[in-house]
């Protein structure tokens, strides 16, 4: 067994101002997604430069926030849909924690959408260059959670197993590592290998929807399940029934795709 290293979640804590680590992971992860968009040849191509660039990352930001806070809402506490209605300030009340990846996801989609509308630029294309960046935010927030001892695995008897601060006295799988290594790292190389290798405009959000949805999919058996939802059907968690819709996702997607890129369109 290895000692859960209990990391303060708070780096600087001056009266009410708290910066935390968690944050700072979205911070480092919307700053490499601005590295990584930046230097990709298909992004200058399409224009994705200054301040139209600069537009994208914040409508990436605001989609990425309001979507994982209210997917967190609407898949996870699905049965407290009443309190939320009641209280309605708690929906967006991101500090208390609780956002969901999958919401965070389609919040994107639809910020981008809606910056490709408004800029005129090719939907796909666009979501092609900013796809291949978002296991590196994924990378970046399973650390934060790892800090934040939150969102971790199930009881285990591995050497490597944790006894995690809001769990006392289990040795648990860190899964917060696994996905940052599997749905970060490992999905992140795949990924910007493959960029400029497939042509296929929309290729690369299929590839990414059917690599995460696998992976999380079979990490899921190593976490623990949402204690107010448990396991549905006594054996799949959320996460994965929400995977395996990614995974239909990104087969019906990458069936419906363009054959090949239309060297005409910017």
């Amino acid at each position: 067994m290895i000692p859960f290293p209990n990391i303060d979640p708070n780096i600087i804590e001056l009266g009410p101002f708290k910066l935390r680590w968690y944050g700072l992971m979205y911070v480092l992860g919307f700053v490499s997604a601005y590295f990584l968009i930046g230097v990709q040849k298909g992004a200058r191509r399409l224009g994705l430069q200054g301040k139209t660039f600069q537009d994208l990352i914040f409508y990436m930001a605001i989609g990425l926030v309001a979507g994982a806070r209210l997917g967190y809402v609407l898949f996870y506490q699905f049965g407290n849909l009443g309190y939320y209605i009641k209280h309605p300030i708690e929906i967006i009340a991101v500090w208390h924690g609780g956002m969901s990846f999958h919401g965070g996801f389609i919040g994107v989609v639809v910020a981008a959408m809606v910056f490709c509308r408004v800029h005129k630029l090719p939907f796909l294309q666009v979501a092609d260059a900013v796809i291949v960046t978002a296991p590196v935010g994924l990378f970046f927030g399973r650390l934060g959670n790892f800090i934040n001892g939150e969102l971790y695995g199930r009881p285990a008897t591995v050497p490597w197993a944790m006894v995690f601060p809001a769990s006392p006295g289990v040795p648990r799988h860190p899964s917060q590592l696994y996905e940052a290594g599997l749905e970060g790292l490992v999905l992140f190389l795949v990924l910007w290998f493959l960029k400029d290798r497939i042509q296929k405009p929309g290729a690369m959000v299929a590839i990414f929807l059917f690599g995460y949805g696998v992976m999380r999919f079979i990490l899921e058996f190593f976490r623990e399940p949402d204690a107010q939802i448990g396991l549905l059907m006594d054996f799949f968690s959320m996460g994965q029934f929400l995977c395996l819709a990614m995974i239909v996702a990104a087969v019906i997607l990458y069936l419906l795709l363009p054959s090949e890129n239309n060297p005409g369109e910017k």
